[in-house]
């Protein structure tokens, strides 16, 4: 099967998916983390070549309910829209499988609900990241290893996060797939 891991620079479903037997391939603006099949550029340079089944991870920065204190800005200026428009791209491409991840956030009442909401604890790695799926032609994913959430820290301001979240101030960190999630995808939808 030909496989497109779209808007993924860590490799992590790409290889999941490569070590299955497919044809899979990431694609970012950003380099890949690991050697690998990646096309570093625009999605939508590749999104029609073909492609079986498509995971796409567009970015959530205009769209998380976590940055809703900046939606009224983003708004006026048109970034929220521009992510609108980039994950509406994402689930209406002309391909049979797909499936769009994103957190919670406004896609639920902009385009719909999602079609699942999962955790890495509920697939073997121990913390807590919501993540909403929509899918188009693909099944839930059945949990596989649920583990303990992992640890929490307690912020300053009383906010409980999750430890590896407030561990890890990168961006680029924290958007990685949680490899237990990674290997699900590819085990189940391959």
């Amino acid at each position: 099967m030909r496989v497109l891991i779209a808007c993924e620079y860590s490799g992590a479903v790409r290889d999941g998916f490569i070590k299955k037997g497919h044809e899979a391939v990431s694609c970012d603006i950003l380099p890949t983390d690991v050697p690998g099949p990646h096309y570093e550029g625009d999605i939508f340079d590749i999104i029609n070549d073909g492609w079986d089944l498509m995971i796409a991870f567009p970015p959530c920065t205009h769209l998380a309910v976590s940055g809703a204190k900046h939606f009224a800005k983003k708004r006026e200026d048109g970034r929220q829209q521009q992510g609108i428009d980039f994950f509406m791209k994402m689930i209406n491409a002309n391909i049979p499988k797909i499936a769009v991840e994103n957190p919670v956030g406004i896609m639920s009442s902009i385009y719909r609900k999602p079609d699942q909401i999962i955790q890495p604890w509920q697939f073997g790695d121990q913390a807590q990241k919501t993540t909403c799926l929509w899918l188009k032609g693909l099944p839930l994913l059945k949990h596989t290893n649920i583990v303990d959430k992992g640890e929490f820290y307690i912020s300053p301001t009383g906010k409980k996060l999750p430890k590896w979240y407030s561990d890890n101030k990168s961006a680029k960190v924290r958007s990685k797939t949680f490899q237990g999630i990674a290997d699900a995808m590819a085990e189940q939808w391959g």
